[in-house]
């Protein structure tokens, strides 16, 4: 019988597979084991769009109420809090750079 992951290891576990998913969202060939090995500010190293971002965040809510469970409002407090710590700088595009 497989042993229960205790509440720790279950939030954990979801920011792997959330960065993880990030990074497959974002079109990179990186896992977050990968980006780790880069040191302390390896989320400098790529970019994803705000299209990008905006479908992880919704795509983190989902999984945080699933696997946590918890309410709506809290998995996006969690989500805007992971991608603050954790999220890929925002590429700008080309009409924001010309601004």
């Amino acid at each position: 019988m497989a042993k229960r992951l205790t509440r720790e290891e279950k939030r954990e576990q979801a920011l792997i597979d959330l960065v993880n998913k990030m990074f497959e969202i974002a079109g990179h060939q990186v896992t977050f084991n990968d980006a780790i090995a880069f040191g302390e500010n390896w989320f400098n190293n790529w970019t994803m769009t705000e299209a990008q971002r905006v479908e992880w965040s919704k795509w983190g809510k989902n999984y945080l109420m699933k696997k946590l469970n918890v309410y709506a409002a809290r998995a996006e407090k969690e989500m805007l809090w992971i991608g603050l710590q954790w999220g890929l700088k925002i590429q700008e595009n080309e009409q924001t750079k010309s601004n």
